[in-house]
């Protein structure tokens, strides 16, 4: 992006009547290059074979490596499951407030998972089209928080024990930034911050214990002239001003059948910042037909129309058997459309 701003960029497209076209790719390339995820997400070499047949095939505005929330928890010692054609997980495990010293102890620069992640950014930004926007995700203080407690401990926490809750989120926070700087130093142009488990919240305890780490991740970011993105999954209509005001450039949200209304987000923001979906990975891009995908691209793009400050693209990562007429429906979709000013 060469030190634009996110806004920059949708703000250009926005005056030439077009739009960024981005959605949540990344699983559906393993089809085609006929691997698998566990491969992919181990294989630096494998992961970016996977990346760069999607921009070839799709030629997507913006692109992601897979969506990983295990990074980081495993990073810090947690135990992993590594499906052959899932995404790891974090299985949950005992935590005890005593296990943070040695956390706190561990340089995940040093990890090998973190490490092949980083490698993937790099081989994106020397092997990728310099007109892609080459992204990175982290996952959120939060959300790795609640990997290692266990997510309803951690939202039990969050009212019962804050400053238990408050001390692990400083710990979490450490380690991301730690991962993030690694990130930027790779390439990326911009960082994307899942924070899933955070839906769990009230608007007080995500401003406490997401919201408010987030914001020191973003403003290192901006020292370094990276772009952020937010991205919570379920209904966060009610948590749309507390995630703006992070400071992020963009917010990535789910789709409406969990109750987001990107049209109405747009009216309640309070801070600038871009928005990002939200059309259904499952309902849609999985099960619903190349037609049906095109209706509901031109459904939001008609109510998105107004506001300049919209990024076309998915409520989350699609899933690995999207179809690919699916994804070609989508970016067609959204390529023809013309906004009417």
């Amino acid at each position: 992006m060469k030190h634009k701003t996110l806004a920059d960029v949708v703000q250009e497209k926005y005056k030439k009547g077009e739009r960024l076209v981005a959605p949540l790719l990344g699983f559906p390339g393993v089809e085609l290059i006929d691997s698998n995820i566990k491969i992919a997400q181990q294989n630096s070499g494998e992961h970016f074979k996977v990346i760069k047949k999607l921009v070839e095939k799709f030629q997507p505005d913006v692109i992601f490596p897979l969506m990983d929330l295990s990074v980081e928890a495993n990073a810090l010692g947690r135990f992993t499951l590594f499906p052959k054609e899932d995404s790891a997980t974090v299985p949950k495990d005992k935590f005890t407030l005593s296990e943070l010293d040695k956390i706190s102890n561990i340089s995940i620069s040093f990890d090998s998972r973190v490490n092949g992640y980083v490698d993937t950014v790099k081989l994106m930004k020397f092997g990728l089209p310099e007109n892609v926007i080459k992204g990175a995700y982290v996952t959120g203080p939060y959300s790795v928080a609640a990997l290692l407690m266990g997510a309803d401990e951690a939202a039990m926490s969050s009212i019962l024990e804050p400053e238990v809750l408050r001390r692990v989120c400083d710990t979490t926070t450490e380690k991301i930034q730690e991962y993030v700087s690694m990130l930027i130093s790779a390439g990326a142009e911009v960082i994307c911050i899942l924070e899933p488990t955070a839906v769990m919240l009230g608007p007080e305890q995500f401003r406490r214990f997401s919201a408010h780490y987030v914001k020191h991740i973003v403003e290192s970011c901006k020292y370094s002239r990276v772009n952020t993105i937010y991205h919570t999954c379920g209904n966060t209509m009610h948590l749309i001003n507390e995630m703006a005001e992070s400071g992020v450039d963009g917010l990535s949200l789910d789709s409406k059948e969990v109750g987001v209304n990107l049209a109405e987000a747009a009216k309640i923001l309070t801070k600038y910042a871009v928005l990002i979906g939200n059309i259904n990975p499952s309902k849609v891009m999985l099960r619903g037909t190349p037609e049906e995908v095109k209706a509901e691209v031109n459904q939001l793009l008609d109510e998105m129309n107004p506001y300049p400050n919209f990024i076309l693209s998915t409520g989350c990562d699609l899933p690995q058997e999207t179809p690919e007429e699916n994804i070609t429906a989508f970016m067609d979709a959204g390529r023809k459309y013309k906004i009417i000013k």
